[in-house]
């Protein structure tokens, strides 16, 4: 187990804001950590630190030799017209075989590998950037907020990538069910402090909990001994009889120390928009077509969502999610049918970059009074800027001083602010802590009228969501499931994927190796061969793995049908591990003859 980081003593301020204050952090190269933190803590700046695009203040931050980064980058690197495969190839400089297979595990084939890289949606270029990551064999990713605006299909394909992930990870998130499923280790940025805890990051919440809980109990206890001995004191200290034993007790009075316990950090307190709840429908959907002059999205639309209803919308990046809300709340015109509101709804919308288009120069006190309906009082509209955290000093301060957070924030209490019992909104989740989106929870649960949304955070659906429609293939539907459902189905979808492709990883390289003919003169390098090998060894490491589990269940299961099933699992993966194996030894041989 090697030390690939280490942060020493760190000290990092900004604007008279200490972000380290004497941080201290190791990371090995056998742990996956979840960095957490509040927004604004400095958890990217510490990444920034990281990646030796900033300094720090004083402190140090010692780098093994073999240290090898990996990066998420956020700017595009692709050249003009260029295909998914030739940026592959250029950025990586290995062979189109391998780039192939990469990227497949991304479920970039076909057009999609062949098509010029700038006409794919964020979330698809999303997946091509970790492809290049991944072949550039990094002993440590860095990842900062990797899920968002990633759709559901891309974070299981990355969280599937990363639990087979063989080497070292450090990712920023607030995503709790992307972290839980990816990270073992927890690295908490509070304070100024670094703490590493070895559990998950639910683990880790739980824990601050009870240790909390504990040294409240424990200085209760010392306050309680300190009474005691004080009024004893008090008693003898002036008794000849009694005073050497008071003076005793003075000594032990001076060694009683309390427990310093940080005061707790203020936490959002969301309120809903206090309307009546309604009966019937809310939306209706009759044959409607929806998209743009050059491109039609979907067509043939018949969705219905009731008063009451918390409807998430659901399905991948570029199919249409944005385009059909755009459509309901007429921003955009409907190409065919007709949208149906229910009589007496009034709709209130939060979009995904709202907060990048608000007023400069007003303060925020202003942005929220202007928001808010003629005739709120102003202690009703201190009251909602107080819920987001905005006192004081900070209700003076102009929009254009706000952090990303802030202003999600800022939104979000204008529109609690409210009488709309419609809400529209649209990733709300993005660019807010754990703590508000728990509080946005809590207030959505808590609302009376009908929510429609989207969201990639799968803890804030599976939370909020009573509905589900789902926008694929040029239909938007209501999903007869619920939430697990689809996600159970789309996690399907990816396995049955990953193992198409765990066979073809096998086979492909044979099949480029005969269809080439590669003479003695253009013979692969040593290199190159041991690189597949090692390929090759993972496939089958994982291919035995899943043939044990399938068989064991097999074993256990009584329900013919099930036992059919897993019988015909275990056949197909013990076919894929021979072809695998019978690969190894072809290359094994390869290696043997040429080298």
């Amino acid at each position: 187990m090697a030390v690939l980081l280490q942060i020493r003593n760190a000290y990092k301020s900004y604007g008279g804001q200490a972000l380290l204050d004497g941080a201290e952090a190791s990371i090995t190269d056998d742990v996956k950590v979840g960095f957490v933190g509040r927004n604004g803590a400095g958890k990217s700046t510490l990444l920034k630190i990281l990646l030796g695009e900033e300094e720090l203040d004083r402190g140090e931050v010692i780098r093994h030799p073999k240290l090898r980064l990996g990066y998420l980058r956020q700017h595009d690197a692709f050249l003009p017209n260029e295909t998914v495969l030739d940026f592959l190839m250029r950025d990586s400089e290995q062979p189109d075989w391998r780039c192939g297979e990469v990227a497949a595990q991304f479920e970039l084939k076909g057009a999609y590998l062949e098509g010029p890289v700038g006409k794919l949606s964020g979330g698809w270029q999303t997946r091509v950037k970790l492809a290049a990551l991944l072949l550039h064999s990094p002993n440590l990713l860095l990842l900062d907020e990797p899920t968002n605006f990633l759709d559901l299909r891309t974070q299981i394909l990355l969280e599937h990538f990363l639990k087979n992930y063989d080497q070292a990870c450090l990712i920023v998130s607030h995503d709790r069910s992307f972290l839980a499923a990816t990270c073992d280790h927890t690295l908490d940025l509070s304070r100024g402090k670094l703490t590493m805890y070895p559990g998950k990051v639910d683990a880790y919440q739980e824990y601050q909990k009870e240790r909390r809980i504990q040294d409240e109990r424990v200085n209760a206890g010392v306050m309680a001994k300190k009474k005691h001995l004080e009024e004893f004191i008090a008693k003898n200290k002036a008794r000849a009889s009694t005073a050497t034993r008071a003076k005793s007790k003075e000594k032990q009075l001076e060694k009683l120390e309390t427990i310093e316990i940080p005061p707790e950090e203020p936490r959002v307190s969301i309120r809903p928009p206090q309307v009546d709840p309604r009966r019937g429908s809310a939306l209706r959907c009759i044959e409607v077509a929806i998209g743009y002059p050059e491109r039609q999205i979907a067509t043939g639309i018949g969705v219905e969502v009731v008063h009451g209803d918390r409807a998430a919308i659901v399905g991948d990046n570029g199919q249409g999610k944005t385009t059909f809300l755009r459509t309901i709340v007429d921003s955009l015109p409907a190409m065919a049918g007709e949208v149906r509101w229910g009589h007496g709804c009034s709709v209130g919308i939060y979009a995904q970059h709202v907060y990048t288009s608000l007023p400069q120069t007003q303060t925020v006190y202003d942005f929220l009074e202007n928001t808010a309906p003629g005739g709120t009082k102003t202690q009703e509209i201190l009251n909602g800027a107080a819920s987001m955290l905005f006192r004081g000093a900070d209700l003076k301060k102009k929009i254009s001083f706000l952090s990303g957070g802030e202003r999600a924030r800022l939104c979000l209490a204008g529109l609690m602010l409210s009488q709309h019992n419609i809400l529209i909104l649209d990733e709300p989740g993005n660019h807010l802590d754990v703590e508000t989106v728990d509080s946005l929870c809590d207030a959505l649960l808590g609302y009376k009228g009908t929510v429609i949304f989207t969201s990639h955070d799968r803890y804030f659906v599976q939370r909020v969501a009573t509905s589900i429609i789902e926008v694929r293939d040029g239909r938007v539907v209501n999903y007869n499931g619920g939430y697990e459902s689809y996600l159970y189905s789309v996690n399907r979808e990816i396995e049955e994927g990953e193992r198409e492709n765990a066979t073809r990883m096998a086979k492909a390289p044979a099949e480029v190796l005969k269809s080439k003919s590669v003479s003695k003169s253009a013979k692969r390098s040593e290199k190159d061969v041991r690189k597949e090998m090692n390929n090759v060894e993972k496939a089958i490491a994982r291919l035995d793995e899943q043939r044990k589990l399938a068989n064991e269940q097999f074993m256990k299961v009584t329900d013919s049908k099930e036992s059919l099933r897993l019988h015909g699992e275990v056949e197909e993966l013990t076919k894929q591990l021979t072809e695998a194996e019978e690969r190894w030894c072809v290359l094994q041989e390869e290696l043997g003859d040429n080298y």
